[in-house]
Formats: structure tokens, sequence, C-alpha cells
């Protein structure tokens, strides 16, 4: 979790980068945040290989006047970013992300995003909450957060999500799919590249698609688990970012295993928005490095 030093968390950015790996890459970071007069808070680093690899780091720093000094802070580290080759992105405490969030008729991972958000936990607005049932709008109208219902049919599919976008227009910075039963269009996705997170309900690889339950009760596994992914034009194949399991026996049927499921589901679901919302992960081609 990001550290509050006195409650100055407005004046406390993030530094995220990717470049080839190379001598001198940390003292340099290290060097240009001392003389813009920041404080390393937290470092957290990353090399596939000494040796031709690819370098990854993310920095929690405290810079007084933060909010004031933002495009020449990003001015001033062009020079670094271009000697290294890097790909790298600050990122400021406020205002807070906003977080759409989009569900079918299962409730237990919008629940749960609800409390945590209710509880302080996941410092992020909800501004919606879009579903093609109408079916769980009392328990999201009651916390104060807008519901929309949005049926969809195949033959409405492409005018559903029209309505969808314009009410995210402004309003939202990530999505996430808290058991949403509808695939989205490649269309849909490319607003949000890398920004839609899905919980999918058993250990990806094995089992894409629908009803993995159903799938693991028939290959007779041991272990069922949960995957929280960014969503990507393949089903089911974008970049992991948070994994769990729970070992099952033979006495368990699916509705068994589908109960169970619901605990991981939720966890792990919360937790990968939560590694979001502060900024932990970094997506290379189709794999996270996530900082915890």
């Amino acid at each position: 979790m990001s550290k509050v030093f006195n409650g100055k968390k407005e004046r406390q950015g993030k530094l995220l980068i990717s470049c080839p790996d190379r001598p001198g890459i940390v003292a340099a970071i290290s060097r240009f945040l001392f003389e813009q007069g920041a404080n390393i808070l937290e470092s957290n680093q990353y090399s596939t290989d000494p040796e031709n690899g690819l370098f990854f780091m993310r920095i929690l720093f405290d810079l007084p006047g933060l909010q004031d000094k933002k495009e020449a802070l990003e001015s001033a580290f062009a020079p670094v970013r271009e000697r290294f080759g890097m790909t790298a992105r600050f990122e400021y405490p406020a205002p807070r992300k906003k977080m759409a969030i989009f569900v079918s008729r299962h409730d237990h991972c919008l629940l749960e995003l609800l409390w945590q958000w209710h509880s302080g936990d996941l410092d992020v607005e909800i501004p919606l909450v879009i579903s093609n049932h109408p079916d769980l709008r009392a328990q999201v109208e009651n916390m104060g957060i807008p519901y929309y219902h949005i049926p969809i049919t195949s033959s409405t599919k492409e005018e559903a999500e029209e309505k969808e976008l314009k009410l995210l227009e402004g309003k939202a910075d990530f999505i996430v799919l808290a058991r949403y039963m509808q695939i989205l269009s490649p269309s849909f996705i490319s607003h949000y590249p890398n920004r839609i997170i899905n919980i999918h309900h058993s250990f990806l690889p094995a089992f894409v698609g629908g009803r993995p339950y159903e799938q693991a009760y028939e290959r007779g596994v041991k272990l069922i688990g949960a995957t929280a992914h960014y969503v990507t034009e393949e089903l089911d194949q974008g970049p992991i970012i948070e994994q769990d399991v729970h070992r099952v026996t033979h006495n368990e049927g699916v509705s068994e295993l589908k109960r169970i499921g619901r605990q991981v589901e939720k966890t792990v679901l919360a937790r990968a928005v939560k590694w979001h919302i502060e900024d932990r992960i970094i997506v290379h081609q189709n794999k996270t490095i996530v900082f915890h």
C-alpha cells in the first residue's frame, strides 16, 4: 500500500519506467529526483537479465509543491528518458482515479469492491455502475452510486456499447468487469487499453471461455482458482495481474465449486484493482510486472 507521511499525500508522486537494462539507471533517476528537491520514499526494481535484459522500476517520492511542478518535472526528466531509451510515466496523487464497474447478475465481486471502497481500502471514485440486468440496482443505489441498466442482445450489442461509451465519457479512468458476462468488442476495448480489468473464474490458462467450473468438475481438478487480467481482443488472454487457488476434492460438485470459487474471485479481483489504483503495475507485451 502506498505510504502517507504526515498526511501529506498531495506531495507524493510516482515514477514508473521500463527500458533496456544497463549500468547507471538507478543512479541517474536518484540524482534527478535529488536535484528536483524530492525525497524517495519507496523504490522497487526488476531486471529480466542484467546483460541485454529489460529493466523495470517504480518509485514513490515526496516533493513539496508537486502539484505546481508537474510540467517542469516532466520536462526536466526528458534528457534522462532519452539517454536510457525509457518508457516512463509520472503519476500524481490527485484527483483520485475514477473506476466504472460493469456487472451482470452475480453480486459477490461487486459487493466486495463496494465494501472496500466504502471502508476506504480502495482510494478511488466510483461514478457509475453499468449492468445488462436490473437485479443489483438497489444494492448499488443504496450506496449513492448511479446504476445504469443497458440490456444487451446479439442484435443490440453495438448499440448497447455505444450507450455505455457515452455514459463513460469523461467519467471513468478505468473499468472493472465484476463478473460482467458479456464479451466486449475490439472497438470498445480500444478506448481503454490496459485499463479494463476482468475477473475470470478459473486459473488461466486453464478453462478459458464460459462454464469453467463445469469444465473443472468434468476434468476432476484438485485446485480451482481465479484470474484477474487486463482485457484484450483475445478472450481471456490479456496480461495477468493476480491469481489464487483453493484446494478441492472429489466430494465437491459444480455448485460447491462455484461457492468456493466466489470467495477466490472477489479476493483476487480486489487485489488487482487495488494494485492498479496504486500504480503498482507495468504492462510489458502480454505480461505484467507488479511491485507489491
